[in-house]
């Protein structure tokens, strides 16, 4: 039992609790799937409840509702232009979700949905795919002006389109790959120092004495941890403004 309470990994594990199986797939109701279910519920919920009532002098929530739509419209307009905020839904949307699951995962026997890759991935995905749909919609064969940056000599020309492709087709894997990561090391080494604490103070009272570092250092990490939760939304949201840019304007 102790084992499995200092097991750092034990946290990320996927659990069915509405088993469903169709056509030999398997659709069940885990407690991923939950938690998507109450992150949504807690965002829109938050936005909905702050805002319904609004007022010409705004509350203290109804402020942080406003704080949160004008960081994201100025974020949006600064990476893709006055053009951006036809996506300002989406990039409002995906850095409400990515913080809020963040924040969850950081009380004791949450679940943290950004912390599994396919989670980040399909995320990066619906990024992606929005700018590659819009981009031919709005653009046409234009689109791939986004590969043929200008000035660039001719024969350097297929060497550079090249990395431009690799570059754009590694976004998706990037962008999902640094929040999984972040996410996933962050909270592998709380759990470890916490580990220590529980494990010290299991000792005696010479391993009380020495758990106070860890547990100092627990504390420590706990306060990094939400400020990487909201960088790493933010980090998210900037770049998914950038990629957008691309598919509004593909010409460099």
């Amino acid at each position: 039992m102790a084992t499995e309470k200092v097991d750092p990994i034990h946290q990320f594990h996927i659990n069915k609790i509405i088993p469903i199986d169709i056509g030999g797939l398997d659709l069940s109701f885990t407690n991923s799937s939950l938690f998507m279910v109450i992150v949504v519920a807690l965002a829109g919920g938050f936005l909905y409840l702050t805002t319904a009532n609004r007022g010409l002098i705004p509350s203290r929530l109804q402020s942080v509702s406003e704080m949160s739509y004008e960081f994201v419209a100025s974020m949006l307009r600064d990476g893709a232009g006055t053009q951006g905020m036809r996506f300002f839904p989406l990039v409002f949307s995906l850095f409400m979700f990515v913080l809020v699951a963040n924040l969850v995962g950081m009380f004791p026997y949450f679940f943290t949905i950004t912390s599994h890759i396919i989670v980040t991935f399909a995320l990066s995905m619906l990024v992606v795919g929005t700018v590659v749909v819009y981009g031919f919609w709005k653009h046409g064969l234009h689109f791939f002006n986004l590969f043929v940056p200008q000035g660039v000599p001719m024969l350097l020309m297929p060497l550079v389109v090249m990395i431009e492709v690799i570059s754009f087709l590694s976004r998706p894997i990037s962008l999902s790959v640094r929040l999984f990561a972040n996410m996933l090391a962050g909270h592998i080494t709380l759990k470890v120092f916490a580990g220590f604490v529980f494990s010290l103070g299991s000792l005696g009272a010479l391993g009380v004495g020495a758990a106070i570092l860890p547990l100092l250092m627990t504390v420590a990490l706990t306060g990094l941890e939400f400020l990487v939760a909201f960088l790493q939304a933010y980090v998210f949201a900037v770049l998914t403004c950038m990629y957008l840019n691309d598919a509004l304007h593909p010409g460099h």
